[in-house]
């Protein structure tokens, strides 16, 4: 399978279905339905605006700070209708790396719920775009979803960029992902590799929107006989309600939500839904014939970076512990610090080829450094570790760069660090991820104090908590005299102790 760059967009079957069958449910949020006629007609209405009153044009920018909800969904249709490139931001971000995003993608428009504009507010982000709100008194997105216009332009090519994806995969800065038309088209063309999609499925998603997994399922009803059972937020306590009310056949997992799901009491729910195969990543090897026996579902397991068109590998086979083999249109390898291929068992860093054109991103978003860096050589160096066996199965072994994966998060530990050394008592600080109890990592946080100064780590805590993420806010904290060091005065981070039992625990608060 090729996709021509040259043609237009697949953005053209929302309408082509909402002309067809207007009625045809692209799903339900909250069981709320959704229909494509009603997407079509608000996403038109929206773009038509966008192009027309405001002024934007095709190429520029507009960041979407927003919680799941249908309006989110209407303004990504409009925006890939109007070849505006769709900059989302995550709900939960905060502080500097908020203000980092919203200047450094320069947006012409700036989406976002009224209870997130003071948000936006603190982190005093400049920028000169238009701010439009959801909610509140001043409401101004409701209204132009409710128009009646009709958008009279071309669609975008399938080469053209459909989003700016910015990750914390890496030491630095986040880093905008070039995302393409067709890149999305190979990512759902993933799914259905993984999933084994039939007509009539139903999958239920919690995933936010401004995920790469949660911007692809948005896409699905687009290609397949599918329908999305949407929510704003995973709950353990309401997960197998929601999924038997939904009527899904696929539900996703992420991070350690199924080790949550094992640790609820058991429910008849769990064993009377209609869900055939549960995906996503990282379910521990040592658990995965337990979950398929307790809850009756197939587990299919993948691996994948936005910079590869989402998903790299598919477990379809149900190897237990293996994120699976290379997708069609891509091939992986596994290198060594040099950048040669090890043999088969062999650890190394994972390496992607694509085989077709246009899988692979051609850069980041203003950043030639970090891009040259990342595609060497016409692969992209993944920066995480695993090995591949004789069959062509990879198995991962975590991430080789400065970040921790912490609740369904890349944290990136410049983003932590450089925020907490600007508290006034802490001179250096060094961020390393350690075991958790649930799901991927914990983040701990090394800090040693300036000169004839004390930090009083309750304190610490609740600074850290207004000026970062939910999921950037260390669990636990350890006070250092000083740190060893390189010969070019890099804190050596592998020789932090991983340990937790001399450092403070933020949960010993609850």
């Amino acid at each position: 399978m090729i996709f021509n760059l040259n043609d237009p967009s697949f953005i053209l079957a929302l309408r082509d279905i909402a002309t067809r069958e207007p009625e045809r449910l692209f799903g339900s949020f909250d069981q709320r339905p959704l229909t494509f006629g009603e997407l079509d007609r608000q996403a038109e209405a929206l773009a038509a605006y966008l192009r027309g009153e405001l002024g934007i044009r095709p190429g520029e920018r507009a960041a979407v700070m927003m919680h799941n909800g249908p309006e989110a969904i209407a303004i990504l249709f409009a925006l890939a209708k109007a070849g505006i490139v769709w900059v989302p931001v995550n709900a939960r971000q905060r502080g500097n790396g908020l203000k980092y995003i919203l200047e450094h993608c320069d947006p012409a428009v700036l989406f976002t719920d009224a209870d997130l504009w003071p948000v936006v507010v603190d982190s005093g982000a400049a920028f000169k775009g238009k701010v439009l709100l959801l909610g509140g008194a001043e409401d101004t997105i409701s209204e132009h979803l409710e128009g009646k216009e009709r958008l009279d332009a071309p669609a975008p090519a399938m080469s053209e960029l459909y989003a700016l994806m910015y990750t914390s995969g890496t030491t630095g800065k986040p880093k905008g992902v070039r995302v393409t038309h067709a890149m999305m088209a190979y990512a759902l063309k993933s799914v259905e590799l993984l999933c084994s999609i039939k007509p009539g499925d139903v999958f239920f998603q919690w995933e936010p929107f401004y995920h790469i997994g949660g911007a692809q399922m948005l896409l699905l009803p687009l290609f397949f006989d599918v329908r999305l059972s949407l929510t704003e937020r995973f709950s353990a306590s309401r997960f197998w309600e929601q999924v038997n009310a939904s009527g899904a056949t696929h539900i996703h997992y992420l991070g350690g939500v199924l080790q949550i799901l094992l640790k609820q009491p058991p429910s008849e729910l769990e064993t009377t839904h209609n869900v055939r195969i549960a995906w996503g990543g990282g379910c521990p090897s040592d658990i995965w014939s337990t979950l398929q026996d307790r809850f009756g579902f197939e587990i299919r397991e993948c691996y994948g970076m936005t910079e590869a068109s989402s998903l790299t590998t598919f477990n379809a086979e149900g190897k237990p512990g293996s994120v699976g083999r290379a997708v069609p249109w891509l091939d992986i390898a596994i290198h060594d610090d040099h950048g040669r291929p090890v043999p088969t068992g062999e650890p190394g860093q994972v390496v992607v080829r694509e085989t077709q054109p246009g899988v692979l991103f051609d850069g980041y978003f203003q950043n030639a450094e970090a891009t040259e860096k990342t595609l060497a050589n016409g692969m992209l160096q993944t920066g995480d570790r695993g090995w591949l066996d004789s069959d062509g199965f990879l198995y991962f072994l975590g991430r080789i760069t400065d970040s921790v994966r912490c609740r369904g998060e890349n944290v990136s530990a410049w983003e932590v660090e450089s925020v907490t050394q600007q508290h006034p008592d802490i001179e250096e600080c060094a961020m390393i991820g350690v075991a958790a109890d649930i799901g991927e990592q914990e983040i701990k946080l090394f800090l040693k104090p300036k000169a004839d100064r004390d930090i009083e780590l309750h304190e610490l805590h609740l600074w850290l908590k207004e000026r970062l993420a939910s999921y950037q806010c260390p669990r636990y904290l350890a006070i250092v005299d000083d740190f060893e060091r390189t010969p070019s005065h890099r804190i050596v981070k592998h020789s932090l102790p991983t340990t937790l039992h001399e450092a403070w625990d933020s949960q010993r608060l609850h």
